[in-house]
C-alpha cells in the first residue's frame, strides 16, 4: 500500500534536487494523485486508446514508465493478440517495484520492464507509445530527437500519448492556472511550504513546454494528426498519429 507522501513535510535546510529515488517509490500514488489534476482519468483514457490504436502483432512503449500505472491500463484494456509492452525506466527503485507490481497480474499482453535510458531504446514494429509525464523532465535539446526516434519507429496508423505539464502561452494566464494548481495540491492536504520545497527541488528538473512547442515537434517529426484529447489546468495530454 502506497504511502502519504511527507517528503517535504518538514523544513529543510537544503533542498535537494528532485529525484526518483526509493524516497519517492514509496509515496508515488499519493504524490500523484495529490499533485496531477485529472491523473486518473488520464490512465484510463490512455487504456481506452490503447484499445484504438494498438494492432496486433505489434509492440506498445510505455516510456518513463514509473511504476506502469499506463502499461497496466494498456494490458487491461487491449484485446488484439501477438502485442508485447516494452516498460522503460531509468530509475533502478521505480523499475523494481514496477517489476513486482505487473508479476501481480495475468494479463494476456507480456510486459518486458527494463532499466534504461529511454534515449537509447531503438523503436521498431510500434503501434502505440506513452511518453506520461516523461518527456518534461528530458533536456531540451534531447526532446526533438525522441519524439523523430519515436515517429521513425512507429507503424502506420500507429499513436503517440503525450502528457505533460504546459506553460500557458500568456504570461498572465499562466500565473493564474499555476495559482490554481497549488491551491488544488493544498486541498489535497499539502501546506505551502511543502508545496514551495517540492518546487524548488523540480526547479530545473522539470522544464514545461507550451502545447505549440509540441504540436512543432509532431509536425517537425512528420506526425500529419495531433491534437490534445484531455486537459485540467496546466496538465495536459496529447495524442500524434502516424
Amino acid at each position: 500500500m502506497s504511502k502519504t507522501d511527507d517528503i517535504y513535510a518538514n523544513p529543510l535546510d537544503q533542498v535537494d534536487t528532485f529525484r526518483f529515488d526509493q524516497k519517492v517509490v514509496e509515496v508515488f500514488p499519493d504524490m500523484i494523485k495529490r499533485s496531477v489534476p485529472g491523473y486518473t482519468t488520464i490512465i484510463d483514457g490512455i487504456g481506452q486508446l490503447a484499445k484504438k490504436y494498438v494492432q496486433p502483432n505489434s509492440r506498445i512503449y510505455d516510456l518513463g514508465c514509473s511504476l506502469g500505472a499506463a502499461t497496466l491500463a494498456i494490458r487491461q484494456a487491449i484485446t488484439v493478440p501477438d502485442c508485447q509492452i516494452m516498460a522503460v525506466d531509468n530509475s533502478k527503485a521505480m523499475i523494481e517495484r514496477c517489476q513486482s507490481i505487473q508479476s501481480g497480474y495475468n494479463f494476456e499482453t507480456p510486459v518486458d520492464v527494463q532499466e534504461a535510458d529511454i534515449n537509447d531504446i531503438e523503436f521498431e514494429n510500434a503501434s502505440f507509445v506513452v511518453l506520461n509525464f516523461t518527456l518534461q523532465f528530458l533536456p531540451r535539446d534531447q526532446r526533438q530527437n525522441l519524439i523523430n526516434k519515436i515517429y521513425s519507429g512507429l507503424n502506420d496508423g500507429g499513436a503517440l500519448v503525450l502528457s505533460e505539464k504546459l506553460t500557458m502561452g500568456f504570461s498572465e494566464i499562466d500565473q493564474n492556472i499555476i495559482d490554481i494548481h497549488h491551491n488544488f495540491k493544498k486541498q489535497n492536504g499539502y501546506s505551502d511550504m511543502e508545496i514551495a520545497q517540492k518546487r524548488a527541488a523540480l526547479e530545473n528538473v522539470l522544464i514545461p513546454d507550451t502545447r505549440e512547442q509540441h504540436y512543432q515537434r509532431f509536425k517537425s517529426a512528420g506526425f500529419s494528426q495531433y491534437d490534445t484529447w484531455f486537459q485540467y489546468y496546466n496538465f495536459a495530454s496529447l495524442i500524434a498519429v502516424k
